[in-house]
């Protein structure tokens, strides 16, 4: 066990946990949150990100009213002060580590809000991801994911809504090398078409928190993947560990998922789930593969902006669209859960009948 306290602030120097040090370009360090009502409504969700050999940290919060996503950017230089944890109007406190944060968005661009974040068990510790492209490290970093409950607003153009009671959700940190700021424009020479393929489902369920991962290559093979229960209040010992099989549904027409089925071999946990989707999050909301508001870029020494798109009015093929969390009602034998389906499609993949970049599945 390599977990500590200060695994929740942002000092990581290389995949490893923070006993561990080193240094690399690419390296990041971030906060996720994302969080809904009982019902899968008030959907929302924050990405915080520090990326010290940048000295650039961004922040990004959105959220979905009435079928518009609201979305606040801002990127500032980091001046080398890594515990800041401040990025324009976007701020995060560390209140109880490994168990409970605070998130502050000060009015901007019409736009505010307050939560705390409680976990309803110990995090867990999600395998090590390491890819490479030929000799090139694509990614190689460390996870923790833990369910909680929200309690908090948001404010949109002066209108204040309190979080709905019961609101629940999913926080990670996860630090190491990722593909951030301006990319490499050297080509990899004899790389294929490049092909990524991730799916992320945790779940809530009233006695305790599910947790589902596969990263496949383009055939279907799994290189990264884990299944966890957390009962409620467990800690690191109390945390079951084991295997998942998803079987996916695409909406026609799109990279999304319509649904999905997950069969586990893990103790305590339902030996199988059904997915079916209530909503979709779009995650360019939060910088991941927005063309302008991407993760590690630099705009200056502060940029705050505000974005709105109707989501049923986006191309579901151009490239930034492709990653999405589907918000899902999730069906067990004895009793229903809520939660997210994450999915990003990228490139070919066979078992669904995907050969380009973004082409859609064949009928």
């Amino acid at each position: 066990m390599t977990l500590s306290k200060g695994d929740d602030f942002p000092l990581h120097q290389t995949a490893e946990p923070v006993a561990y040090s080193g240094t690399d370009r690419n390296f990041y360090d971030r906060y996720f949150f994302n969080g809904y009502a009982p019902d899968g409504s008030g959907f929302f969700a924050l990405a915080f990100g520090v990326y010290p050999h940048l000295d650039v940290a961004d922040a990004h919060f959105s959220f979905i009213r009435d079928g518009i996503q609201y979305c606040l950017h801002a990127s500032c230089e980091l001046g080398m002060e890594r515990m800041s944890m401040r990025v324009g109007p976007i701020s995060i406190e560390v209140v109880e580590p490994l168990q409970r944060l605070k998130v502050t968005i000060e009015e901007s661009h019409g736009i505010a809000g307050e939560f705390t974040f409680t976990g309803r068990a110990f995090p867990i510790e999600e395998p090590r991801f390491i890819h490479r492209i030929g000799p090139r490290a694509f990614m190689d970093y460390t996870r923790m994911t833990q369910n909680g409950h929200f309690e908090g607003w948001i404010a949109l153009d002066g209108a204040r809504h309190q979080m709905a009671a019961g609101t629940m959700g999913t926080r990670d940190r996860s630090w190491g090398v990722r593909p951030i700021g301006t990319r490499d424009m050297q080509p990899m020479p004899g790389a294929p078409l490049p092909g990524f393929f991730w799916q992320w489902t945790p779940v809530n369920f009233e006695q305790g928190s599910m947790f589902f991962h596969v990263n496949n290559d383009v055939h279907g093979d799994a290189w990264n993947t884990r299944a966890a229960w957390a009962p409620d209040g467990a800690s690191a010992a109390g945390i079951a560990e084991g295997d998942g099989s998803m079987r996916t549904r695409l909406t026609q027409g799109t990279r999304w998922p319509s649904g999905g089925t997950l069969s586990l071999a893990l103790m305590g946990a339902p030996e199988q789930v059904t997915f079916e989707m209530l909503g979709r999050f779009q995650m360019k909301g939060l910088g991941y593969t927005h063309p302008e508001w991407g993760h590690g870029l630099h705009h200056g020494p502060l940029r705050v902006a505000r974005e709105d798109f109707e989501l049923a009015s986006l191309d579901p093929l151009a490239p930034e669209n492709l990653h999405v969390q589907m918000i899902t009602q999730v069906l067990a034998p004895e009793e229903t859960g809520i939660g997210v389906f994450e999915q990003l499609i990228m490139g070919p993949f066979s078992p669904l009948g995907l050969s380009g970049f973004n082409d859609a599945q064949r009928d």
